[in-house]
Parts: C-alpha cells; structure tokens; sequence
C-alpha cells in the first residue's frame, strides 16, 4: 500500500477528540464486568476464568452524561521468560503480548481507572501499582466486590500506596457506580469534544475465518494502528475489536473477529461466546472479508462461514491471504480461482483477491473491490428499467410450457437493497423451479450492475393466484 493512502481516522461515531479511560488491573478483578457496566450494556465477554480478555476493547461511552472513549483491557501479569518456547508455554507468550498491548494503552490514555479486588492485594497487584506510578496524576483507584460493605476492612489494606482517589465498588451489583462516574468525569476535559459533521455512511466490513488465517494482522494494517493482538497461536483474538479508518475519501468501520471453528472443535464456553459474536457481526455489517489461508486454499469451514454470510445477503469477497508463501509460477492465480469454483460453483460471484496482510501486498486492490461492491448493495433499480429486463430474459429462456411446470411471471420489483432482494409476481408460484430462480439471479447480476453481490429471490403468487 501506498504511503498515506490509508488514513487512520481518530474520530468514534459522531464524536471527535473524546478523552480517553483505560479500565486496568491483574486478570479477573472484574474490568470486563465494569466496562459493561458503564456501557450500560454486555459488550466484553465476562468469565470467572483468568484471562479471558485479550485484545483492548473500544467503545464510545457516555458516563454522567458525558461522551468519552472507555477501553477495557487485558489482565496484567507477571512477566515471564519466554525465550524458550514449548507447547505449553503459549499461552505465557499471549499473556507478554497483552500486557505489551495493556501498556502502551495506559501511556496514551488521559484517565486510569486501576481495579483492584477487595482482600490481600497480591505480587501482580503490587507490581502492576509500581509500573503506574509515572502515570499517578491520572490515576483513580477503585477496589472491586465490596458489594453491600463486604469485605470493606480488608479493602482499606489498599490505601497504603497513597493513592490519590480511592474508591470501593461493585462491578457486578452496581454499588456506588456512581460515585466512580462522577470522579471520572470531574478529571477529564471535554472542551475539545465536537460533534462530526462529516459523512456517517461508512462502509461496514467484517474480517471472518478461520483461526491463524491473518484476520487480526489485516485488521492492524487497515486500521494502521496495534489494536489487535497478532500472535501464531489460534483463538487469540476473542471480543470483537472495532476500528476505523479511510480510504480514497470514504469512511470505513472493521470489526476483527474470533475465528470460527468447526463445532466439534469450540470446547470452552468462552470459545463458543467468542464465535457467537463472530457469527453476530454478520448484523452490523455490509461486507465480509473470509480470509482464506492461500497455502490451505478453500475448505469447508470457510464454505460453511460464506453461507452464513450469503443467508445474510452481505457481500463477501474471498481474501487470500498470505499469497508471498505462494511459489511464483505463471498462472497460479488463475489455477487456484479455477479451483475454488469449481469445488464451490454457487459462490462464483464473488471475488478473490490475493492479498499479504504483513507487507501490505494487495490491500489497494482489496479496498477498491469492497468500494465497488458496497455500491452494488445499496444499488436500486426502477420497477419499469426491472420489467424491461425481465421481457428480455422471458423471450430469451421462457419458462416450461408443461402441465405441471408451467407458470407466467407478471411483474417483479425490487424490495430492497443492502441485502438486494427482489420479488418476481407469477401465475403458480409452486411450479418454479430452482434452475429458473437461478437463472433469474444470474440475469440480475450480469444485466442489472448487481455482479459481485448475492441476490435473494422471492416467488410471490399474483392477485389471480391469490384470490384463487
């Protein structure tokens, strides 16, 4: 990608230069509960399991009425010598990188909120409170399930590192919540905060696949920022981590997902809620991105994720990533689109782009398609200019003249775009078939300026059929 051709775009929702507030502290002293909590909605995953946040969570957050950035982020711990790596130690590797990530985030914030758990503040708690001193001006303290004045005595034991502001909560039960909204907001400035007046219409896209394919590097790359955790181990990224950016004067929103496994495959509860929310992103957005391994080449768990999305009529564009593992032979492009239609022939539409997410390779062509495909969604085409065709396509292919096959299509419409559905109005609509819905499909897309896409079909009874 050229240089500055993608824009980071610094500005969340309608708002610009919101300050920001990092939610921190050791694993599961509640950050993900409190960060729900003053969303006033479940958006971070919460488990009593240690760890379960990784990759930082963003959200626009509006506390004492207020707008501000909130970001949850993952669980500070110990860190541990991972020059010698074995199976069993990846998950050290992952908790470096989280802490890495954690970090940088408490540099650049404007507000820390430290959680801490009511009871003996333990070794990370402890290092984890050295490491913020540089940061103390913007620190506040909050110590976590003294809910109804549980444990109060012992939560006191925290006022002995001199904390500035020191607050006792629950996450959980809601108690003096509050209280913490109201310090938050006292220490932050809200003088530089406007309202965007630009173009909101962004292009809403969503990195799916399978584990290890890329997703969080292309993510990165787009966004231009760290935001998702890149790691060769598979599962890293859990929530689904939101950015933005801007390409060629246009708006986009991504969303990094977990990657989707076969059922068989998703053992954790966490795991299943992760790819839940995988599957769920599918409702706030346009395009999908299926990230496909290229030395892996197609497999049927991507076919079964571009049927969710196809089911959805969101546009999907095959990615193949890691194409610089590729060997160079002339024609291997070629070879291996011929091969993907040919084991998945109902997805021919749509396009395959081979791209390097680490190096950049192919992302200038990836984000013109998206931009192409993006007007095809919300492209409409005049009930009168739609009729016309369908004459043509009549006369062309005319329906089955048998007895128990034949039908006439009256009319057809266009019921809406983004996903693009049409509704074809026929004399007996059990008589047509499947081959002829297809062949209609067809005709839309090629005729129509609906190529890329999918295009659902409804086959509605006319007023004869229907008053018969």
């Amino acid at each position: 990608m050229k240089e500055n051709e993608i824009i980071f775009n610094d500005t969340r929702l309608q708002y610009r230069n919101l300050p920001t507030v990092a939610l921190v502290g050791r694993p599961n002293v509640g950050k993900s509960t409190l960060f729900n909590r003053l969303l006033h909605r479940r958006r971070a995953i919460t488990s009593p399991v240690p760890g379960v946040t990784r990759d930082p969570i963003e959200e626009t957050a509006f506390i004492a009425e207020k707008p501000l950035r909130l970001i949850d982020t993952g669980g500070f711990k110990l860190d541990k010598d991972n020059s010698q790596i074995s199976k069993n130690e990846l998950n050290d590797v992952l908790d470096k990188l989280v802490v890495e990530r954690t970090l940088e985030i408490i540099e650049s914030a404007d507000l820390i909120v430290l959680l801490l758990e009511a009871g003996e503040l333990t070794a990370e708690d402890e290092e984890f409170i050295s490491l913020l001193r540089p940061h103390w001006k913007k620190l506040i303290a909050a110590v976590n399930k003294t809910e109804g004045g549980r444990l109060e005595a012992e939560a006191w034991n925290a006022a002995q590192y001199g904390f500035e502001e020191l607050l006792f909560i629950s996450a959980e039960h809601g108690d003096h919540i509050n209280e913490l909204a109201a310090a938050i907001v006292s220490r932050l400035d809200f003088s530089a905060v406007t309202l965007d007046e630009g173009d909101n219409n962004s292009i809403a896209l969503a990195i799916l696949g399978k584990p290890n394919t890329g997703k969080s590097t292309l993510s990165n790359r787009l966004t231009a920022s760290a935001a998702s955790i890149v790691s060769n181990v598979p599962g890293t990224t859990r929530d689904v981590v939101e950015g933005e950016f801007r390409y060629k004067n246009k708006n986009f929103a991504v969303l990094d997902t977990a990657g989707i496994r076969r059922k068989s495959k998703v053992t954790e509860d966490i795991e299943y809620y992760s790819v839940n929310r995988a599957v769920k992103t599918l409702e706030k957005t346009s395009i999908v991105f299926l990230l496909i391994d290229a030395q892996e080449g197609l497999t049927e768990q991507d076919k079964k994720i571009a049927a969710l999305a196809c089911d959805k009529g969101r546009g999907i564009i095959l990615v193949l990533n890691k194409w610089d593992t590729i060997p160079k032979v002339k024609n291997a492009l070629t070879a291996v689109k011929d091969k993907i239609h040919f084991f998945f022939g109902q997805m021919e539409y749509a396009p395959i782009i081979p791209v390097c997410a680490t190096d950049g390779t192919g992302v200038d062509e990836l984000l013109e398609t998206a931009i192409k495909m993006h007007a095809q969604l919300n492209r409409r085409t005049e009930t009168s200019v739609l009729n016309k065709a369908l004459a043509g396509w009549l006369e062309e292919n005319p329906p089955p003249q048998g007895p128990k096959t034949r039908f006439k299509i009256k009319y057809a419409v266009q019921l809406s775009s983004n996903p693009v559905k049409f509704a074809f109005f026929v004399s007996r609509s059990a008589a047509v078939s499947e081959a002829y819905k297809s062949y209609l499909r067809n005709k839309i897309r090629k005729d129509l300026g609906y190529r890329n896409i999918p295009i659902e079909i409804e086959i509605r009874p006319s007023q004869k059929e229907r008053d018969n």
